[in-house]
């Protein structure tokens, strides 16, 4: 009885979470944090079952590419990635469940202008106002100048300190569940207005997309009609 009393709380929160926007989640948390430790618990029970964990994904780009990029983790959890690799990465969430966790509102984390490298989000593209919360990223990531043309990525070539473009500073990573993309062409264009254009894509498991995405300058204002993920709800078992 507890176990399905539990598994009920956890649909709840999850549903809160999909459906409203990430001041609403903030407000939630902030009122009862204990919450957050029992969806937490919920969403590991969750994604255990999955035959990859989409963070250890993440924890393997990191690892291949310099220790000296500084990494910013959207909706960190346990902080997982950050305990995993060498790279200084800023922790946010809305509770915290670990030290490192810096809480805030995922639309207003405390990172100063182009102050990190690679901004992450893990499972965590969650709340209907991804537009602001993805422009909130947006303004923390740098972005390489070459030739003096401000706004130019480095292409990896002559004055790029990295052995390769993916090494470089200005880098999005979006790890998200499969089922969500209603379409992906059409999120993808829509990130072009936000100021990030697609590196890469791995569309090949059925349990989450991985994308990579590189700064391209800052978002443009207006609707992005494409930026659409379908909540994620679990059925009652």
């Amino acid at each position: 009885m507890e176990e399905r009393l539990l598994g009920a709380r956890f649909r709840y929160l999850n549903q809160q979470l999909y459906t409203g926007s990430s001041q609403d989640a903030a407000r939630l948390f902030r009122a009862d944090p204990a919450a957050f430790h029992l969806y937490h618990r919920g969403f590991e029970r969750q994604v255990r079952r999955w035959p990859e964990r989409p963070v250890q994904r993440i924890v393997r780009y990191l690892r291949r590419r310099p220790a000296s990029l500084v990494v910013a983790d959207f909706g960190c959890g346990d902080c997982t990635l950050a305990a995993s690799v060498r790279n200084q990465v800023h922790c946010f969430d809305l509770v915290p469940l670990s030290p490192r966790v810096t809480v805030c509102d995922m639309a207003k984390v405390p990172l100063a202008a182009e102050s990190v490298d690679v901004a992450v989000f893990c499972l965590a593209l969650m709340g209907t106002n991804l537009q602001e919360i993805l422009g909130e990223a947006n303004q923390g990531v740098g972005q390489w100048e070459i030739g003096g043309g401000a706004g130019m990525l480095c292409p990896g070539g002559v004055g790029c300190p990295a052995q390769s473009s993916s090494d470089c500073r200005g880098t999005l990573m979006v790890a998200e569940v499969a089922s969500r993309f209603e379409d992906t062409h059409a999120f993808l264009k829509a990130m072009t207005q936000l100021g990030f254009k697609t590196v890469s894509k791995d569309l090949s498991s059925s349990y989450f997309y991985l994308l990579e995405f590189a700064k391209t300058g800052p978002a443009r204002p207006g609707p992005a009609p494409g930026l659409r993920l379908r909540p994620c709800l679990y059925k009652r078992r």
